[in-house]
């Protein structure tokens, strides 16, 4: 009897020792799980707080960069309309002289028809080319006036190159030029 009594006690005891080691492993396991998912909360926080301020750096990028390009649109805006406006008060100014100091004497409303028939063909076809540049530049400026700012912006080549072309004396300028001189030290 004594030794199926000692028999089952020992049996009880090592039952229970396994219960003890399995309820220690599965707060064990348990421990883990819960750690696992704190760490795994803690990596997500930190990636949502990653991005929070790389979105917000790049909108800070964006937000300069479009900055900058307005700034330099309304440059570019300020440079062609002093171009423009050098470029119409050249144009007036060799109209004045070629008033002043036309190839046929003075013009003058009577002498009008004289002194165009006298100028040479190159004088009448600078004419012609002044008028296009002007209308060109007209609608130039016109274009500026619009509302669109990209437009506005952005010179076409054909402008470009009216314009520096306007910029540049002409063979048939430096010739007025000189014959204004010649005529004055006359």
């Amino acid at each position: 009897m004594l030794r199926t009594e000692e028999r089952q006690r020992l049996a009880r005891e090592r039952r229970e020792e396994r219960e003890k080691q399995h309820a220690a492993k599965e707060t064990q396991i348990l421990e883990k799980e819960r750690k696992a998912k704190l760490q795994y909360e803690k990596q997500l926080e930190e990636r949502q707080r990653k991005l929070k301020e790389m979105k917000q750096k790049e909108e800070q990028r964006r937000a300069a960069v479009e900055e900058k390009r307005k700034q330099k649109i309304e440059e570019e805006k300020e440079r062609y309309e002093a171009v423009l406006h050098r470029t119409l008060e050249r144009n007036q100014r060799l109209e004045t002289r070629q008033k002043r100091w036309s190839w046929g004497g003075s013009v003058t409303p009577d002498s009008e028809g004289k002194t165009a028939s006298k100028r040479s063909p190159s004088t009448a076809n600078l004419k012609q080319a002044e008028a296009a540049v002007s209308k060109r530049l007209s609608s130039s400026a016109a274009l500026l006036n619009t509302s669109d700012r990209t437009r506005r912006s952005q010179l076409s080549p054909l402008d470009s190159s009216v314009i520096s072309r306007l910029l540049a004396p002409t063979q048939a300028s430096l010739a007025r030029s000189k014959s204004a001189a010649t005529l004055s030290a006359d």
